[in-house]
C-alpha cells in the first residue's frame, strides 16, 4: 500500500513517536515521506554576515514510508483496494463497510 502514498495525500502516522498524528504529505523521496507537522526538529544556524544573529529554525524531517497509512477526513486508516477497470484504467479505491469509493486514477487506459 505504500507506494500508493503521493504528494498532498492526507496521511496517519502509525509508527515512532508522532503515532497518531495526521499530516499532509509534502514530497516523497525515495521510501521516506516529508509529512507536515510529523518529525519537527530544530536546527541551529550561525550568522554568516557579521551583525546577523544565529538562528534556531524548526523543519520537518523524512519519515519512512512504512510509518504512515492514507486516511479520510476524518482521520481514521483507510483500507484501500487496485482495481482493473473493464476499459483498461486501473484506479486505488478506499473500502469501508462493503462500499468502495474512488481516491484516484492510477494509470489512464491507452
Amino acid at each position: 500500500m505504500s507506494k500508493w502514498i503521493k504528494k498532498d495525500d492526507k496521511v496517519l502516522v502509525i509508527a515512532g513517536n508522532n503515532k497518531g498524528t495526521t499530516g499532509v504529505v509534502l514530497a516523497r523521496r525515495g521510501e521516506k515521506v516529508l509529512v507536515k507537522g510529523v518529525n519537527v526538529r530544530k536546527k541551529h544556524l550561525k550568522s554568516r554576515e557579521q551583525g546577523k544573529p544565529s538562528q534556531i529554525i524548526e523543519m520537518e524531517k523524512p519519515i519512512h514510508i512504512s510509518n504512515v497509512c492514507l486516511c479520510d477526513e476524518d482521520g481514521k486508516k483507510m483500507k484501500v483496494k487496485f482495481v482493473q477497470e473493464n476499459n483498461g484504467q486501473k484506479a486505488l479505491y478506499a473500502v469501508s463497510n462493503g462500499q468502495n469509493k474512488l481516491i484516484r486514477i492510477i494509470k489512464k487506459a491507452d
